[in-house]
C-alpha cells in the first residue's frame, strides 16, 4: 500500500470515529466527518469502502445525498441545528471582533440557503421495512 493511500485510511478512519462521536453528541457534527470517511475509504480500498457503505452510519446519514436524492428533513434539521450551535459559540466569543461576528453570520446564512434550496428534501423512510 502506498504512502497516499495510507494517508486516506488514516483520513477514513479518523472521519468514522468523530462521526460517530458526533451521531451521538450534539454539539459536534456527524455529517461532515461521516463524508470525509467516505472520502477516505472511497480513495484507500474497494474493500472498505464497500464496508463503510454498509454500516448504519452510512446509510442513515449519508446514503440519500450520496444518490443525489437529498436529505430528510430531519438530517437538516439536525445538521443545521449543530452547525448553528457551533456557530453561536464562536459568535459569542468574537464579542470584540464585529467583522468576524458579521463573516460568520455571513456564512451561516449561506449554510441555511445552501440548505433550503441547493440540497432536496427527501421524505423519511419507513422504520418498519428494511432498506
Amino acid at each position: 500500500m502506498t504512502i497516499r493511500k495510507l494517508g486516506y485510511l488514516a483520513l477514513g478512519f479518523l472521519g468514522l470515529a468523530l462521526g460517530a462521536v458526533g451521531a451521538v453528541l450534539p454539539l459536534l457534527p456527524a455529517f461532515p466527518f461521516l463524508l470525509l470517511a467516505a472520502y477516505g475509504f472511497g480513495r484507500s480500498s474497494r474493500r472498505l469502502e464497500r464496508w463503510f457503505k454498509g454500516t448504519r452510519l452510512y446509510r442513515d446519514n449519508l446514503v440519500d445525498l450520496a444518490a443525489g436524492r437529498g436529505l430528510t428533513r430531519r438530517a437538516k434539521v439536525r445538521i443545521m441545528g449543530t452547525v448553528t450551535a457551533v456557530m453561536a459559540v464562536g459568535f459569542v466569543m468574537m464579542h470584540a471582533v464585529p467583522v468576524g461576528r458579521i463573516v460568520l453570520g455571513c456564512v451561516w446564512v449561506g449554510h441555511l440557503l445552501y440548505f433550503r434550496f441547493r440540497i432536496s428534501t427527501v421524505p423519511e423512510k419507513d422504520p418498519t421495512v428494511d432498506h
